[in-house]
């Protein structure tokens, strides 16, 4: 069955044809503790006869999202321990968050601020609070970037990101903006032409980046609503979080990257799955997300090669985490993995 409208409750699901209505009573408890929305695109893709489909897995909530584990923690990455004033997120001398919003488009299960988004999570910014935000950034001349992101930006009206857009614009150190999204795969209708012209900051260098985790997100809407944003001018960057069962093989994650460069779309991150509460399922190892960079090193062109990172807990900062090919001083090792003598020998 088709959704026409998004998903947001475990019985608008099991409705959908989604999930069995045996399992209403778990799947009800989870969704009363941590938000749920599926867009009807995304629920189009979902084979809900396929237990391991990798869109369920992203976005239908499962009942181990109840089950805990020693060090998840409601603010994994520490966004509160670098929060100056409300919305603002300080964590890097040069560059900041700005949250003006906590509501998304879909909730993702493994979200590392499921504890504050959705319907009965934090609330917007107030006029006040982004009054505050705003003046935050403009008085410290060493922000150089302002990253928007949430919640999601792209489900605010074309009217208050163009407000954003303008403000950013008018504070001369700025010269980068950059918005993070899940909305162009999830919900690409959305993105119109009014949308992308107010992503536009006057003189400033913006950037979006695209939130996607398996190549079956990058539909032909999806492409799209993308090539909207591109042939307005505007770079497209991706992110990706490494996810069991979704994306942790050479394949998928291959293919993904594929997708994003054929999108036109610069691979930039895969995040390491942070620590957040009830997520253990969905979390790969260290060692395992090393090894997968090795594995589509080589097989796949350099143009689809993200850099993996992993964000350490209480909000120390992110750092690359991927395989080191010089581990062995005078050696250097191949795609193959195969060891050759550096600086070659005469």
């Amino acid at each position: 069955m088709t959704a026409a409208r998004t998903l947001r409750s475990a019985a608008a699901l099991a409705e959908a044809g989604l999930v069995a209505p045996e399992r209403l009573p778990a799947l009800e408890a989870v969704a009363a503790r941590y938000a749920v929305a599926i867009t009807p695109v995304m629920a189009e893709l979902i084979d809900p006869a396929n237990e391991s489909d990798p869109i369920a897995r992203q976005f239908l909530p499962q009942a181990a999202e109840l089950v805990e584990n020693p060090g998840e923690v409601a603010d994994p990455i520490g966004d509160e321990t670098h929060s100056p004033v409300e919305g603002i997120v300080h964590r890097y001398p040069d560059r900041v968050l700005l949250k003006p919003t906590h509501t998304c488009a879909v909730y993702c299960r493994f979200c590392f601020r499921r504890e504050v988004v959705g319907p009965d999570g934090a609330s917007n910014l107030t006029p006040e609070q982004l009054d505050a935000a705003f003046a935050y950034i403009a008085g410290r001349p060493e922000i150089w970037e302002v990253i928007v992101t949430g919640g999601d930006p792209l489900v605010l009206s074309p009217r208050r990101l163009r407000d954003l857009s303008e403000r950013l614009a008018a504070i001369d150190h700025v010269k980068v903006v950059r918005f993070h999204t899940r909305v162009p795969a999830v919900d690409p209708e959305a993105v119109t032409d009014e949308v992308v012209a107010a992503l536009k900051a006057s003189g400033k260098a913006v950037y979006v980046a695209l939130h996607a985790n398996h190549v079956r997100e990058l539909t032909p809407a999806a492409r799209a609503a993308c090539a909207r944003i591109i042939d307005a001018g505007v770079p497209m960057l991706s992110q990706t979080v490494l996810l069991k069962g979704v994306n942790d093989d050479p394949e998928a994650l291959g293919a993904l990257m594929r997708g994003f460069v054929e999108t036109r779309i610069r691979p930039y991150y895969l995040h390491h799955g942070d620590h957040a509460p009830g997520t253990a399922h969905l979390r790969t190892s260290v060692e395992e997300g090393r090894a997968l960079m090795r594995a589509i090193r080589g097989r796949f062109s350099g143009l689809c090669q993200p850099t993996y990172v992993l964000d350490i807990p209480d909000g120390h900062g992110k750092v690359p985490i991927g395989p080191d090919y010089l581990a062995v001083k005078g050696e250097v090792e191949d795609p193959n993995g195969g060891a050759h003598a550096y600086p070659p020998k005469g």
